[in-house]
């Protein structure tokens, strides 16, 4: 056993001593060369420029100045039992309707006969009258510049001068008129201050009751129409009070 450990140390030595000695020969003989790899890395430098992007909100307090266009509404007093009659103001026309009822007294507008019907409009502007005949027999409507107080001749013309003619013209008045169940429109433009009749110009009508009277007056600001309980007697107008 002894001379196997011996054996064994031997060997040892005999392999150290040669791994040496290949060491030394080896390292007197050959210089290695060493490659150097440089590995470069080319390091991205992404300088990040955070751009602070500030939004300034610019709050424009803008004062809205509301122009409060307040549309003032005149109050206009109007005498008792009188009521408005449908209007343009922009234009300044008055709408004047007038229905020749089957119902009552042969000859009416509107129920009313000898001047019982008033009709009160602002001078200068322009009055449209609307003329629907509902009876069996023509009528028309006319705007007679009176210089008599009532109608008081079968033709119309010999107590005014006809300014306006609805449902009949210069020539036929007296005896053409809105046929049963037509209409008829006409326009007077600027109608002067004074004082009118709306009346029927077939032979004998106006004579018989069938007109109204048509104020125009500087004092008047809204249109408006007023039934009398009497017949009108006279062409008399001191300038209206309402208005």
């Amino acid at each position: 056993m002894n001379t196997t450990i011996i054996i064994a140390a031997v060997v040892i030595i005999i392999v150290v001593i040669g791994l040496a000695s290949y060491f030394l020969f080896f390292h007197h003989t050959t210089s290695p060369s060493i490659t150097s790899v440089t590995t470069s890395y080319m390091t991205s430098s992404s300088t990040t420029t955070t751009t602070s992007s500030t939004t300034s909100t610019s709050t424009t307090s803008t004062t809205s100045t509301s122009t409060s266009s307040t549309s003032t509404t005149s109050t206009v007093s109007l005498p008792p039992g009188a009521y408005k009659l449908p209007y343009n103001p922009n234009n300044k026309t008055v709408f004047i309707y007038l229905v020749v009822s089957a119902v009552g007294y042969q000859f009416n507008y509107n129920g009313t006969s000898y001047g019982q019907l008033k009709i009160y409009v602002p001078a200068g502007w322009n009055v449209m009258v609307i003329l629907t005949n509902e009876q069996s027999i023509p009528h028309n409507a006319n705007i007679v510049l009176n210089n008599t107080p009532t109608p008081n001749n079968a033709n119309i013309a010999q107590d005014g001068k006809i300014l306006l003619y609805v449902g009949d013209s210069p020539s036929n008045y007296m005896n053409n008129g809105v046929p049963p169940q037509g209409t008829a429109v006409g326009i007077l433009d600027n109608i002067s201050a004074g004082y009118y009749w709306i009346a029927c110009g077939i032979y004998g009508h106006a004579e018989s009751g069938m007109w109204v009277d048509l104020i125009a007056s500087n004092s008047v600001t809204v249109p408006y129409a007023i039934i009398s309980s009497s017949s009108s007697t006279s062409s008399s107008t001191s300038s209206p009070a309402w208005g």
